[in-house]
Parts: structure tokens; sequence; C-alpha cells
């Protein structure tokens, strides 16, 4: 029920990203079903349908990719001040977030089983009645099972990764010089082990600090005690002065310095390289079409589709690391206020932006390959290919779009701030219109050398 009233008491930007997590959920879950339609029009082409229904892992991922990236913008569901104390903490957030994305995709599979039924014939009184009647095997029961179990992939994977991308995380630093129980204590282990007898010199402790009264003079004088020693192996505490609240802190416990760079972009370039070297030795050994593409396409050889695989990857790998470098390159030559700022809004934000965007060019290449498969003529695609396709661009760059309205809405109070101090609203706007520029020179490029490359050995 709370996940039913924050889904409906949501701003309508959000419900609109939901709805998109609905479609695509019902694209995707309609290419499922005429999956097992295939298989029950043609019963002996075994293989064929296996086939098909791994193509689909390719619009499962988007839909699942988009469906993550619209919870984690969810602001219903953001941890917020005094939450906690009516029982809404960050792991019931979490269970919420998973049950919404799981309603919006259930909504979005149902969708994809009224217009499969339509379609085949079983539902009357609408235009196109059993306009595929024959592709979908209209003279056989639908064996309900079988279609349940397909509908229900989307939602599962969806829900069950949001819950896993949003589970919560104690962030939090150790202080330093934090002192952590090691075999005897309950919460946290020691750094250091503990020699033995730490725990068995009975009053170690107590001697240091003497009762006043009873244990004599003390350094200051009769009838007081001095202040007491501490051990050399236990942190001495930090200065206090007067008029002051709480103890200064020690440099060692201010915050961090900003985050490094991604550490990704070289596993990234070496397995982009590994994915062009696959494709470059599918061309020179001229590998045989054994693995046919959907929708009548000119089939393709086992090695060059690991090395579209190992491409795609690679470029998502080294995402973040790009846009990283990126924001670094604008900073260099005596920038100026404005690439100054571009600059490092890109390097704060290159995780966040970088791998969808990696993700959009490894698809845009991919989508580029694809058109050169038949040659001159182009290439034939059929309506099932076309919608696969169609979802899996559309998930790609709303999931960019997505990230950017998270990263815009991230550094609010960045903003908020500059505006007070007097920028003016243009800087703002000419650092979001630099950002960009800076992107495309960077990510066009590349991919067009990629989708250039990916392309050769299905033209040669």
């Amino acid at each position: 029920m709370l996940a039913l009233r924050l889904t409906r008491g949501a701003h309508p930007a959000v419900q609109l990203r939901r709805l998109l997590v609905a479609a695509a959920s019902a694209g995707t879950g309609f290419l499922l079903l005429c999956t097992l339609g295939y298989a029950m029009s043609n019963p002996d082409a075994g293989s064929g349908s296996l086939l098909r229904l791994a193509w689909c892992a390719t619009p499962l991922a988007a839909t699942v990719y988009f469906a993550v990236a619209v919870a984690r913008t969810d602001p219903a569901t953001s941890p917020r001040t005094g939450l906690s104390a009516i029982g809404l903490g960050p792991a019931r957030l979490m269970a919420v977030s998973a049950t919404t994305t799981a309603l919006a995709c259930t909504l979005g599979s149902m969708l994809a089983l009224l217009f499969f039924l339509h379609l085949r014939g079983d539902l009357t009184g609408m235009p196109f009645d059993g306009a595929a009647a024959e592709f979908l095997a209209a003279d056989s029961p639908l064996p309900l099972p079988a279609a349940l179990t397909l509908l229900s992939l989307t939602p599962v994977i969806a829900s069950l990764s949001v819950a896993l991308t949003l589970r919560p995380r104690d962030d939090r630093p150790t202080p330093p010089g934090t002192r952590t129980f090691g075999r005897f204590g309950a919460y946290g282990s020691g750094k250091a082990r503990e020699t033995f007898g730490a725990y068995g010199r009975f009053g170690a402790r107590l001697r240091a600090t003497a009762r006043p009264g009873k244990d004599g003079p003390g350094k200051d004088g009769p009838g007081k005690d001095g202040p007491p020693q501490a051990r050399a192996s236990e942190p001495h505490p930090p200065a206090q002065t007067e008029g002051q609240a709480s103890p200064v802190l020690p440099p060692d416990t201010l915050p961090a310095p900003p985050a490094d760079p991604p550490k990704g972009l070289p596993w990234g370039i070496a397995v982009l390289a590994a994915g062009l070297a696959v494709e470059a030795y599918a061309t020179r050994s001229g590998g045989t079409p054994t693995t046919p593409l959907p929708g009548g396409l000119a089939g393709g050889a086992p090695s060059v589709l690991i090395g579209w695989l190992l491409t795609a990857t690679g470029l998502a790998l080294a995402g973040p690391g790009l846009t990283h470098l990126c924001g670094r390159l604008l900073q260099t030559a005596r920038p100026g206020a404005l690439r100054l700022l571009a600059g490092r809004v890109l390097m704060t934000e290159s995780t966040r932006i970088g791998r969808p965007l990696g993700v959009v060019c490894a698809v845009a290449s991919g989508a580029y390959a694809m058109t050169a498969l038949d040659g001159p003529d182009g290439a034939e695609f059929g309506p099932l290919t076309t919608l696969g396709l169609l979802l899996v661009v559309g998930c790609t760059l709303a999931t960019l779009l997505t990230a950017a309205v998270e990263a815009k809405h991230a550094r609010a109070d960045t903003t908020e701030a500059l505006l007070r101090l007097g920028a003016p609203a243009t800087m703002l706007r000419g650092a979001a219109a630099v950002r960009a520029g800076a992107l495309l020179a960077l990510f066009g490029p590349l991919t067009l050398v990629v989708a250039e490359l990916a392309a050769l050995p299905l033209t040669s």
C-alpha cells in the first residue's frame, strides 16, 4: 500500500519515467511472447527458437538498465531526515523502490499479453484482430504457464536489480585511531592482534586513575590527583580551547579530498582492443556465417558476435574514465571560470554520466554495423528486429537523459551557491553547453571509428 501511495502521489515527470519503464517492459514482453509463438508454430526448429530467445536478452538487459536508472532518480524513495523515525529506513525505502519497479514492469507485461492475444485473434472487437494468427500459432492453445514465465522475467530481474543497486551501505569512514574490539568484542574486528595477557592484567587501566582521598597526595598537592596518564597505545584526545563547545578536529579526520578518477579506463581500452582484434581475426579467417541474425539479416560468424560483445563492454567500461579525462582536458592551458566550472563538473559526474554515455556509444556503433550487413542494398529489417532495435536505442538514450537529470539534482546545492555569489545564469548555461560540446567532440569520432571497425568484418 505504501508503494501504491508513493506511486500515485509522485511528480508528473516521475510518473512519465515510470510509464516509459512500463512501455519498455511491454515491448520486451511482446518479443518474448513472439518467441513462444514461433516455437509453437515451428515445433521442429528447436535451435532457431532458442536463438530467438537468446536475441531477446539484449532488449531485456536494456529495459532492466533503464528501470534501475529510473529507480535511482525517484525522489519518493530517496532517504530523507525523519523517515527512519516512522519506520522508513534505507532498507524499507529500498523495498518500496523495488516494489514500485515491479509494479511498473508488471503493468507493461500485462499490456504485452493483451496485445499478443489480440494479434493471435483470441481477443476480438478491436482493429487488426488476428493480424499475425499464422505466425503466432493461433490454431494451437496457448501454454499459459510458459507465457507467464516469460512475462515474469522482466519484473523479477528488474526488481532484484533495483534491490541490489539500492541496498543499504555504510559508507561512513572509520576515524583513524578509533579502537576496535578484537577476539572478545561484539562489534567490529581489530586490525592488530592483541598480545597474550592484554585482557588479563586486572586493574591495569584503573591504576592510572587514582581515587581522591584514598591514594594519598597526588602530583598537584595533598588530597588532589593529577590528570590520568594516557597509555602509549591509546590515541591522545584533541586539545580544546576556551569558549569552544566541541574539540578541534585533528587533520586526519577532516573531509577527504575529491575522489580519484575512475579506474576502469585501462580495462575498458583493453577489452575494446580485444574486441576489435577478434573482429579483425574473423575478417582475415573468413569465417562462415553459421549464426543467423534476426529479422532475415545476413549471418555472421560466432567470432564476430563475440567481438561485438567485447567492443560494447569495453566502451561501457571506458566511459567514466573518458568523461573524467575530458573534464581534465577542459581545465588545461590557463582555463577561465567557464572552462574550469565545466571541467570540474565533468570530473565530479564522470561515473554517473560516463557509464550510460559509453553504453549509448556501444549501441550506436552496433546499430551502424547492423545497417551495413546486407551490403549496398541495405539491411532488410523485419518488424520484430525493428522493435528490438527501437527498444535498445530508446532505453539507452532514456537512461542517459535520466542520469543527466540525476546529476543536475545532485549539484543543485552548488548551483544555488553560485547564484547567491553572483554568478550569472548565462555562465551556468554556457558551462552546460561546453560540457555537451566536449563530450560530443570526444565520443562522436570514437563511436564512428568503432562502428566502422565493427562493420568491417561483415562488409568485406
